[in-house]
């Protein structure tokens, strides 16, 4: 078997750090990576040439950026002159670095999250800024005394050493800058001078620096006029201006990606085991917390929702469609291949990172009305299998050969995916037995590099010369895409000279290729206006959707509502809510026309054609109803299209509520469709429409509990404002307030009756373990039994190493998972409740131990406070021994 030890070549490379290794680093059994057939994986670079390599990206000559994470969470401070930026060099063309230099190392760099580079010019995604450097004399070493320059583009950004932050920034074809944060959220103003308010009940939660109160602001608007919570992407100019928040409510996306067409895809970590892989809608709400950032995903999950559709809210009108939604994991960094090295056949694949489960997925995003399809595959992975195998790994070096070096494989941790220029893929690898839970176990912190290219590949990367046309066409048609942005403002600085060079890229065989030419048309001049104007009415809707955005990002250089009028009626779907989505910001009067036509057309099926009407409806939901009724004239209540009714869902009108309410009522209409009734009713914030529950609520009938559950959700949630408790109490609809019962949680012992060593040093039987993890249900969910409580613990074994599983299971406040903090709440009383709180009311709603849910009304709480421990009791506390914790971490290997 062939080992890769780790670069022998780079052993005597000098590497520009101050920090050494606490162990050496482990080897990888390259005969562990399975990929498609006639690809191989070749170790490109790796440590001492870079450690934790938290993101990368690759600059026109092929030299690899990496932001390093030494000093990531509790090794912070590993290195007191700061994490560093790493350029690595294949000087001489043979397909291995053979040069590692530092391009900037300092005290403000603390696992930096993004780097993207354009030539000299390198953007650091650092919170709470995003950083853009520039290196005047080109010398790849970042020096201000030498007259380099460092300006903050912007700032605002929570979570300077926290996961869920500020990410990498990626171009689009559009010649925009795209960026996302995690649901640390913040506050940040533009260089056109407008500020974004974007806030969530997840609030100092996991470490990290929070400059923002984030509950304080959950709910704000943000100054064009919309609200935002949770994660977030950006959309702006390279010079920050007309920045647009293109998608939002995410709980932690690692990274996004943009393919030439203009889709936006993008990856979200998982709370329970709901990770997803998506296609970003424009303005799309991904459903992670509540539409005013106060209540989290369960304090609102309706009866008989699976845990998916429950956590994206994706039987909520106005949340997305959550796309592959595949469970338990940790996703990273995310890339769209269109061209290079693999052939043909790879053209169109998004490559998804997920570090936790040892794998980059595959997918072929195929067209699915007005959204896609998305199909998973293992495109890369060294676990086929999609277990943690092996109960005494320590992720040490151990001798070729060995079960336990096998069992190496376990440590491939992808953070980041990207094409090169040669049109190979470069996949980072941060190799750590642990993920995610703010901690790593490799001391040595190390890093890999590793390139996927055919079998035999030789790399050439092309010679770019950007200050010609020729040079800059061969840097739009680049594999790479930060690579293609240096091409694509290029030529659009050269105007009308530059057309007849572009044309001739419309005519590319590869239509990812072709499309970048599209882009450019509205900067080239007339005849580049006159070429658009012929694409807006080719055959080919792709083309036909690509040049409309491309007018749609000229900052209104060209005024787009003429041509979104036309594309309203559009053959092809996706067309159409492209037409829509363009209206978002205007009046209904001009709005009209485009809004009617495109809902006029809609099937009945699409979810993302729904949502998309939707989001483009923006303020004028109301008004396009009543528009959409004259339209349509779908007649009385009962005799409404399940077309209609839907529509009407979607567009949550007031003028709706006496036909939803008579809709819900009628015997006439199958249960399902009274249903969607009393869903609708449930999502117009308004007294007459919560009157009209309760008048369906008190009435024997399908939907009764249905309206019932909605009446008590709302009270205490979205319409706590209305005020409406007390006619819900008067007319017996809701119980009356139950004595709230105190729970106090055990304090955490000063020490544990024996330690992790002592577990791995015994033998578990799996049998034993199930038995044994019983106790466990006081806490957590098993199978059927337990409750939604403390962090779901199916998969948790598969993606960590035993060790950590069982540091788990002893001390459960080592390592909080996100989300998972707990709470103290004082009544006035005296009493005290200890647990998690799922919203942030009136009531207060904490779920303890055992999975107790208690409302606790505000006037009723003299004082609360966070715990810096967790709620979850330790093997101790649940009276095991060391065997019975060696059983059980055996046992979750399965579960």
């Amino acid at each position: 078997m062939k080992f890769l030890y780790r670069f022998l070549i780079l052993a005597t490379m000098p590497a520009a750090h101050a920090w050494t290794p606490g162990q050496e680093p482990p080897a990888m059994p390259l005969a562990s990576f399975k990929l498609p057939e006639g690809l191989e994986i070749t170790p490109w670079a790796a440590s001492p040439a870079l450690f934790n390599p938290t993101n990368i990206d690759i600059d026109h000559l092929g030299r690899i950026w990496v932001t390093e994470g030494v000093d990531y969470r509790g090794k912070s401070g590993r290195q007191p002159a700061g994490d560093r930026i790493v350029i690595l060099e294949d000087t001489d063309g043979d397909g291995k670095s053979d040069s590692s230099k530092v391009f900037w190392q300092d005290p403000e760099l603390v696992s930096p999250l993004g780097i993207a580079v354009f030539d000299n010019v390198v953007i650091v995604s650092q919170p709470p800024n995003l950083l853009k450097l520039t290196d005047v004399n080109r010398d790849g070493k970042f020096d201000p005394a030498s007259g380099d320059k460092r300006e903050v583009l912007l700032t605002g950004f929570n979570g300077k050493n926290h996961d869920h932050s500020l990410h990498s920034l990626t171009a689009g074809p559009d010649g925009k800058w795209y960026f996302n944060q995690g649901n640390t959220c913040g506050v940040f103003t533009d260089k056109s001078g407008k500020t974004f308010r974007v806030g969530s009940y997840y609030y100092q939660s996991g470490g990290g620096e929070w400059p923002t109160n984030t509950k304080a602001i959950a709910g704000e608007k943000s100054d064009d006029g919309f609200v935002y919570v949770g994660g977030f992407t950006v959309r702006m100019n390279p010079d920050a201006t007309h920045a647009e928040i293109i998608g939002y409510n995410y709980r932690n996306s690692f990274e996004q990606t943009i393919n030439s067409r203009g889709f936006v895809f993008q990856n979200d970590n998982d709370d329970p085991p709901a990770c997803r892989t998506s296609h970003v809608l424009e303005h799309g709400n991904a459903g992670y917390f509540s539409n005013d950032g106060t209540r989290f995903w369960d304090a609102d999950r309706r009866p008989g929702q699976d845990v998916p559709t429950a956590h994206w809210r994706q039987e909520n009108p106005g949340s997305m469609p959550a796309g592959d939604v595949y469970g338990g994991g940790s996703p990273t960094g995310i890339a769209f291949y269109e061209n290079g090295a693999l052939g043909d056949k790879f053209n169109g694949t998004l490559l998804s990172c997920e570090a936790a489960r040892n794998v980059i997925f595959g997918y072929q995003p195929a067209p699915d009305g007005a959204g896609f399809k998305l199909d998973r595959t293992d495109f890369l992975t060294t676990n086929p299998e999609k277990q943690f195998d092996g109960a005494d790994f320590t992720g040490g070096v151990k001798k070729a050969g060995s079960a336990e070096q096998d069992k190496l494989k376990f440590n491939f941790r992808p953070s980041d995916v990207c094409v090169g220029p040669d049109g190979a893929l470069y996949v980072a690898d941060w190799t750590d037995p642990r993920v995610g839970g703010h901690d790593t176990q490799d001391e040595a912190a190390s890093g890999i590099i590793y390139r996927i290219a055919p079998k035999g590949f030789k790399p050439v990367v092309p010679k770019i010369d950007l200050g010609k046309m020729e040079g800059a066409i061969l840097a739009l048609k680049s594999p790479a895409v930060n690579v293609r942005s240096l091409g694509f403002q290029k030529l659009k600085a050269a105007g009308a000279s530059a057309y007849d060079a572009v044309a001739k890229v419309l005519d590319d065989p590869n239509p990812y290729v072709a499309s970048r030419a599209i882009w450019l048309m509205p900067y080239l001049g007339e005849k580049g206006r006159a070429k658009l104007n012929s694409l807006l009415t080719s055959g080919n809707a792709a083309n036909r959707l690509t040049a409309f955005r491309a007018i749609r990002r000229t900052d209104g250089a060209i005024d787009d509502l003429p041509y979104a009028r036309k594309l309203a009626n559009d053959p092809a779907p996706e067309v159409r809510v492209e037409a829509a989505q363009a209206v978002r910001y205007r009046n209904f009067e001009e709005a009209r026309d485009v809004l009617v036509a495109v809902a006029s057309q809609y099937d009945g099926k699409d979810r993302s054609y729904l949502e998309s009407l939707g989001i483009g409806a923006g303020h004028n939901t109301e008004e396009l109803w009543k528009a959409v009724g004259q339209k349509m004239k779908p007649g009385a209540p009962g005799e409404w299209s399940d077309i209609f009714a839907r529509l009407t869902w979607r567009l949550m009108p007031e003028a709706a509520i006496p036909s939803l309410k008579t809709r819900a009522a009628s015997a006439n209409l199958s249960t399902e469709q009274r249903s969607l009734a009393v869903d609708s009713l449930a999502f117009i914030k308004s007294k007459d429409s919560a009157y009209a529950l309760m008048d369906i609520a008190a009435q024997e009938s399908p939907v009764k509990d249905q309206a019932l559950w909605w009446l008590a959700n709302r009270a205490e949630g979205e319409w706590s404002s209305l005020g409406i408790k007390d006619e819900l109490e008067k007319r017996k609809l809701i119980e009356k307030p139950v004595p709230l019962v105190e729970i106090i949680v055990p304090a955490k012992p000063e020490s544990t009756k024996f330690s992790v060593a002592d577990v791995m040093a015994l033998k578990g039987d799996a049998a034993r373990g199930q038995a044994a993890a019983g106790r466990c249900i006081m806490c957590h969910k098993i199978g059927e039994a337990g409750p939604d409580y403390g962090p779901n613990l199916k998969g948790f074994a598969s993606r960590q190493a035993p060790e950590i599983v069982a540091r788990s299971i002893i001390d459960p406040s080592f390592d909080i998972s996100h989300g998972f903090e707990g709470s103290a709440i004082n009544l006035k009383d005296g009493k005290w409740i200890d647990g998690h709180i799922v919203a942030d009311g009136d009531p207060v709603v904490i779920r303890s131990t055992g999975g107790l849910t208690q409302r606790v009304p505000k006037n009723q709480i003299g004082s609360r406070k966070d715990m810096d421990r967790s709620l979850m009791l330790g093997a101790d506390q649940l009276g095991m021994t060391a065997q019975d914790v060696a059983d059980v971490v055996e046992w979750l290997k399965t579960y």
